[in-house]
């Protein structure tokens, strides 16, 4: 990174928008940290209040590379039939019932709805929501869908103003059960054009019926000053039934500070609470990062002894690069040590043949026996790479970074003479958003995308401006090279790795091709097995509404969240 964030002849921002923060962010010389691609994306849109006549698409960029559908044994989480957008996935087993697993993702929720929330229908709603999903039968099937006539589907209530709360978005989903059965979701709460802001966590609970409800959520830090911003939360509860601290629930995230005078950069330290009482009430906010103040991209874990760790990508003020960090508390969350430097790491670099924005943020895990992982991308070579490290000591020392997946070749398909010649070599496999997590038989599972194939694709020289432009092109351009991804799961305990995706995704579709989401996500039931969940655009529907444009029912490929499931 690094060094202190550049002030000199700085310019001011209007940082009681979003997109004045955004800007001051990314406006900071020399700083690798930026905000969540989500909260990046809600920044830089605008949503239509006033939708006209339905707009029939001149030309529907597409490829007869994509697929039309996820294929078994895949299976798609969201049960919405409208195209709408979901991204950014997290995912938790019931630790008492491996039957029992819980979803969630950004939901745009673009449906027909006969209502309205200050006078603009919902359907043309365009910000993001809190989509959660269930299931009870291991994650064969899925319920529920978006679209039932109070409007909430399986929405988290009480966040936005579309659930009946006070924010115009919500999002940046994460799971976690308790050693109960209660599971757990956290997440942010914003406006984009003006300062409010929160943190949220709500308990859901799985009434006789095993249907899941949710209640009310408890906002963590929620403010109205312009200079302090909340983003990219993730939450853990002690599901272990010996710990001193069982069924305590902890979540983390990124504050990000402003100048209140000139909206510039200050800092962006991570802050941690604590719930003793099933996520009613939380501990004050307390910085936990000491002295690496430019900091993004939490993971608090749990150990089975109750210790509990939160892994981070920061760098200190005279810091020359970023590293994946981890600061360990013993006793619950009241006190914690200083923070320790894993490795250092290079911050991926938008994929080669891709244009979604994408980061280093770690991922960890705890195993049985105490053993603890974190995993990240890094560049290696020019190319983003998924590596991981490991300690055996309660995180004092870790192994040096690995290679989560072997070296390969990009695989070059779909070039037709005439239109762009197949580079060649195809150029390195490259990793994205890597997941871990450990069965309760210790076989230690990783997941990450990864930019298996190459393809090319062809571009749009002219288009309306977003969101419109975003499904309909009037003037072809040229062909670039295009990179696809797959889903692959590897398991460290037996050496296997295989693709859990049924086809390669085409990041291209949704959002301009430029946001698909900032993670993905793994976890292992208490029978071994894993489920993966991730972003995939297979699936083929009719749009209708896209972030408050209405279209004439046309199909394209959609962002849905699919799983997959498996064990070595």
């Amino acid at each position: 990174m690094l060094g202190p964030p550049a002030q000199a002849a700085a310019p001011t921002y209007n940082i009681s928008t979003l997109a004045g923060k955004v800007a001051s962010l990314n406006g900071t010389a020399g700083l690798q940290i930026r905000f969540s691609a989500y909260v990046e994306q809600e920044a830089n849109t605008e949503v239509s209040t006033a939708p006209g006549d339905p707009i029939t698409p001149n030309i529907v960029l597409s490829s007869p590379l994509d697929g039309t559908s996820v294929a078994a044994p895949a299976v798609t989480v969201n049960q919405d039939t409208a195209a709408a957008p979901q991204n950014e996935t997290a995912i938790a087993v019931d630790p008492n019932n491996p039957n029992r697993v819980v979803g969630s993702a950004n939901d745009y929720v673009a449906r027909t709805w006969a209502c309205s929330v200050s006078g603009t229908p919902c359907s043309a709603l365009g910000d993001g929501y809190s989509g959660t999903y269930f299931s009870n039968d291991g994650g064969t099937t899925w319920c529920c869908s978006a679209s039932d006539p109070s409007h909430l589907g399986t929405l988290i209530p009480g966040v936005t103003h579309l659930a009946g709360g006070p924010y115009d978005a919500a999002g940046d989903p994460a799971l976690a059960f308790d050693s109960r059965g209660t599971v757990y979701y956290a997440g942010l709460g914003f406006n984009r054009a003006s300062a409010p802001n929160t943190v949220t966590v709500s308990k859901g609970t799985f009434d006789s019926g095993s249907r899941l409800s949710w209640g009310a959520p408890t906002l963590i830090n929620a403010t109205t000053s312009p200079a302090v911003f909340n983003d990219k939360e993730w939450i853990a509860a002690d599901a272990n039934a010996a710990s001193p601290f069982r069924d305590r629930v902890y979540v983390s995230w990124t504050r990000f500070v402003f100048s209140p005078t000139t909206g510039a950069y200050v800092q962006s330290p991570i802050f941690f609470a604590s719930s003793s009482d099933g996520g009613r009430t939380f501990t004050a906010p307390k910085s936990i990062s000491g002295n690496v103040l430019y900091d993004q991209g939490s993971r608090p874990v749990v150990g089975p002894d109750g210790s509990l760790y939160v892994f981070f990508e920061g760098a200190t003020r005279l810091a020359t690069a970023d590293s994946t960090y981890v600061v360990k508390s013993t006793d619950g969350g009241a006190n914690w040590g200083k923070p320790l430097a894993i490795s250092t790491l290079v911050d991926s670099e938008v994929l080669r043949d891709t244009a979604f924005r994408d980061n280093s943020f770690p991922a960890a895990a705890a195993a049985p026996n105490g053993d603890l992982y974190a995993t990240w991308t890094t560049m290696m070579g020019g190319a983003s790479t998924a590596v991981y490290s490991k300690s055996t000591n309660g995180g004092t020392t870790w192994s040096a970074p690995a290679r989560v997946f072997s070296a390969a070749t990009r695989t070059a398909v779909g070039y037709p003479a005439g239109t762009l010649s197949a580079p060649s070599p195809g150029g390195p496999v490259e990793d994205i958003f890597p997941a871990v997590d450990v069965s309760s038989n210790g076989h230690v599972y990783l997941g990450s995308y990864r930019g298996n194939t190459v393809s090319p694709w062809q571009l749009c020289k002219a288009s309306p401006p977003p969101p419109v432009g975003r499904i309909t092109c009037d003037v072809l351009g040229d062909y670039i090279h295009n990179t696809r991804l797959d889903y692959v799961v590897t398991d460290l305990t037996t050496s296997q790795t295989r693709t859990v995706s049924t086809h390669p995704i085409n990041t291209r579709y949704g959002f301009g091709g430029g946001f698909f989401g900032d993670y993905t996500d793994l976890s292992a039931g208490s029978d071994g097995t894993f489920h993966a969940l991730w972003t995939d655009t297979n699936n083929k529907q009719n749009v209708e509404w896209f972030y408050g444009a209405q279209f004439v029912p046309t199909p394209i490929n959609q962002q849905d969240v699919v799983t997959a499931r498996g064990n070595f």
